[in-house]
């Protein structure tokens, strides 16, 4: 994660179950916690298990292609 973005404990949990939800935007992120996709990513790879993380990547590209396709 960034050093500049710090997070107190419980808004990193709030943070990865919202990163999780499939109904939640990097933007919706965004506008909550005010961090970006790739400090969520970066976040995300320091609190997941590597074969979590690979899981969760693989689902956000995934479901952004196939949001990409229906639109």
């Amino acid at each position: 994660m960034n050093k500049a973005v710090k997070l107190p404990p419980d808004h990193v949990s709030d943070v990865v179950q919202m990163a999780l939800s499939d109904h939640v935007s990097f933007a919706d992120i965004r506008r909550e916690y005010g961090i970006g996709e790739k400090d969520v990513k970066a976040l995300m790879r320091d609190t997941l298990k590597p074969g979590s993380y690979k899981a969760w990547r693989k689902r956000v590209r995934d479901f952004g292609d196939r949001r990409a396709h229906h639109k």
